[in-house]
């Protein structure tokens, strides 16, 4: 697919997807939500040197919130499938494979980003500027295999597949580095200015903060259909 044809695609499967997408709109607003009233309760908790309504507060909030991006994560990761497959329907919910598959995804994330902090760690040991020019050069090209990680793990589910570093960067190669960067950079645009856009209805007052909440619930379900379907339009090509 050409590089229009993906980003034309992606914009619009959200919009043709409208019940999935209020389905993820409600999850995303319920984050946040959990995420404020988290840090408002550990706060009221300080406030009263309580040491155990604190940590119970934050325990609860950090596992909520933890368990349900996992579940988003493992969604994602059927809708990059279904990008790969170029099929227009949409996934269903289904919490225990894809929360399994959202905890697949953060392992391999690690993995892909521990190993240039271990080789730029060990090359700053000897000489900063080496260290630094090697990282950067390391954190880009292992950044474009963890996309490419993520199509594969998507793909067959399997954790083995997904954290085949050398045939993740081989994909790099087979997709097109140019192409990937194009995309990534389109994404990257569109989620900022969605975003500034978001921002001019924050400092109103409390109806100006409650409905920056709900936009950002909007943009955010919006992006993340967005993104993943972009990426695995992206990753059939390969």
């Amino acid at each position: 697919m050409e590089i229009m044809e993906i980003i034309m695609d992606a914009i619009n499967y959200p919009l043709n997807h409208m019940k999935e997408l209020g389905i993820y709109i409600g999850i995303m607003f319920v984050i946040f939500l959990i995420l404020l009233l988290t840090i408002g309760g550990v706060a009221v908790g300080a406030s009263f040197d309580s040491v155990a309504t604190v940590g119970i507060v934050g325990i609860i909030g950090i596992v909520l919130v933890l368990l349900i991006c996992l579940l988003v994560e493992g969604y994602g990761l059927d809708v990059v499938k279904l990008g790969i497959e170029r099929s227009d329907d949409a996934p269903s919910i289904d919490i225990a494979r894809q929360v399994i598959n959202g905890c697949k995804y953060i392992i391999m994330s690690i993995v892909y980003l521990i190993i240039p902090i271990i080789i730029m760690a060990i090359l700053g040991a000897i000489n900063d500027t080496l260290g630094l020019i090697v990282g950067i050069i390391l954190f880009i090209v292992f950044g474009l295999a963890l996309f490419m990680g993520a199509c594969r793990l998507a793909e067959t589910e399997s954790l083995g597949y997904a954290l085949n570093v050398k045939e993740a960067i081989n994909d790099i190669m087979s997709v097109g580095i140019v192409k990937i960067l194009v995309i990534l950079i389109v994404i990257f645009v569109i989620g900022a200015i969605l975003n500034i856009i978001t921002g001019l209805f924050s400092g109103h007052g409390t109806i100006g903060d409650i409905l920056t909440l709900i936009i950002a619930a909007v943009v955010s379900a919006y992006m993340f259909f967005f993104r993943n379907r972009a990426i695995g339009l992206l990753y059939s090509d390969k």
